[in-house]
């Protein structure tokens, strides 16, 4: 199948039911167990500084790991999965002193999530997507990391624009979507954004964008101060084919959130919340029908066309929140006329 006829029958799918996502990439590597040495594998036996916790290194040093990931993600029900690429920039790598491989390791993530995507295809018939995971780095564009100096940053936009722009253009052979996520800095956002604009115009690459924040707490508003309609008139002119929210909160505390976004965005709703909030152990024990039966119900409601997971989030949870959606009806995205009267601003063409 052709990436412009996998995103025709995904958009087509979209229509007609709610379409899955996958879980938490995290949460299934922590299952691997691995070590020091397991994050290292032969490549980086000698490497002058600690990598695990690097999970995205994976994709070089245990990539028949991650590919079998995200098939157990597929044959759980997942329409589309992520790239294991969140932190594939060389900003975030140089926290490993690996940025020069950002690149590589952003390709590789992407070839391992295509190639299990187009086997299950082949086995099914059926579209199976692929979104490079675009993360928000371990800096902030809109947040001194001095107290003390309000106006410091550490990075400025052109670097991260930069950063993100290597990351997409390794991506964009293998990958359906790009999608920026997690975010809690709407700036960085912005700046992933630019990029993608960016490799449009210099190559031609031109993927669907998926968007989704991040509500940090009850305050019911990112880590940069906004709230979640605001945020979504701040990456509106993105014309992303789906905006919502992951991360942070359980589907329980991000509801009210969800509902707010979707009574103005006019394209469809993604999300993919936690496994509830964490325990003091800082673990998730929200069993896979409780989270499927917080989840069916915004479904039943009409407020997403996208579902999945993230932190805390297995296979199983998956397959549950399928199952408990699976003949619920995607939410129409707000009336074009509506969404003018609420923004002032000119709605776009839903496309497929």
């Amino acid at each position: 199948m052709t990436q412009s006829g996998r995103i025709e029958k995904l958009g087509t799918l979209a229509r007609e039911r709610v379409l899955i996502l996958d879980g938490a990439m995290g949460t299934q590597i922590q299952d691997l167990k691995l070590d020091e040495d397991g994050y290292r594998g032969e490549r980086f036996a000698e490497w002058q500084v600690a990598i695990k916790g690097n999970n995205d290194i994976l994709n070089l040093t245990s990539p028949e790991a991650v590919k079998a990931i995200h098939k157990a993600y597929f044959e759980a029900g997942s329409d589309i999965v992520e790239t294991n690429t969140f932190s594939a920039t060389s900003i975030a790598q140089a926290d490993y002193e690996m940025q020069d491989l950002a690149p590589e390791i952003a390709r590789e993530g992407a070839r391992l999530a295509r190639a299990a995507a187009d086997e299950v295809e082949a086995e099914t018939g059926s579209p199976r997507g692929v979104a490079g995971a675009i993360g928000p780095t371990n800096k902030t564009l809109s947040i001194s990391p001095d107290v003390n100096d309000p106006g410091f940053r550490d990075i400025d936009f052109d670097s991260v624009r930069n950063a993100y722009y290597e990351q997409a253009e390794a991506m964009a052979e293998h990958v359906d979507f790009f999608l920026i996520e997690t975010i809690f800095d709407t700036l960085n956002a912005k700046a992933a954004i630019k990029a993608l604009l960016d490799l449009k115009a210099a190559t031609g690459i031109d993927r669907p964008i998926l968007i989704s924040g991040t509500i940090t707490d009850r305050s019911g508003r990112t880590l940069s101060g906004q709230t979640a309609e605001a945020f979504w008139y701040s990456v509106r002119h993105a014309k992303p084919w789906a905006v919502g929210l992951n991360c942070a909160l359980g589907a329980e505390e991000m509801r009210p959130y969800i509902t707010e976004i979707a009574r103005v965005a006019d394209t469809r709703i993604i999300t993919y919340p936690n496994a509830g909030l964490p325990n003091d152990m800082g673990e998730y024990d929200e069993t896979p029908a409780e989270t499927a039966a917080q989840v069916s119900d915004w479904a039943e409601n009409g407020l997403v066309n996208i579902l999945g997971g993230c932190c805390g989030t297995t296979p199983d949870h998956i397959r549950a929140i399928a199952e408990a959606v699976k003949s619920a009806k995607p939410r129409r995205p707000a009336r074009r006329e509506r969404a003018m009267r609420l923004s002032g601003l000119e709605p776009f063409e839903l496309s497929a």
